[in-house]
């Protein structure tokens, strides 16, 4: 297992993470299995996808669109993120990729992204690769 550290600058940020995730593949010694990545935090994610810049600002507005940050949300009465734990919700804390051939068995225009709904922030991210 090996953790993953980063440090967001930005409130809502998309950071693609791929080569991390790549290096710990590779630190490991699979040749076949399976990698997870995991955020350990309720106001992150993680996404497969493509990193376009055009597409990450699809993405953001999106989120603003169908979770508004200035919502009239209850959690706010003790921390002002609700619109970031519910954004969290809608996408996923983990992702599986296969491995093949000791790398990650990814299509062409996939990107493993690390979505920050919460920033600036420091943040931990687990990578677990099991196989032989």
């Amino acid at each position: 297992m090996k953790i993953i550290k980063i440090h967001t600058k930005e409130r809502v940020e998309v950071i693609d993470i791929t080569s991390e995730v790549r290096r710990a593949v590779e630190e490991s010694g699979t040749k076949d299995g399976i990698c997870t990545v995991f955020t350990l935090h309720t106001t992150t994610a993680l996404i497969l996808n493509e990193r376009e810049e055009r597409l990450i600002n699809d993405l953001k507005n999106f989120l603003e669109k169908f979770v508004p940050s200035k919502g009239n949300y209850k959690h706010n009465e003790i921390d002002s993120n609700a619109d970031s734990h519910l954004r969290a919700i809608l996408l996923s804390p983990s992702i599986s990729i296969p491995v093949a051939d000791g790398d990650l068995f990814l299509g062409t225009w996939q990107s493993i992204l690390f979505v920050e709904l919460d920033g600036p922030r420091s943040r931990n991210l687990i990578v677990k690769v099991v196989g032989k």
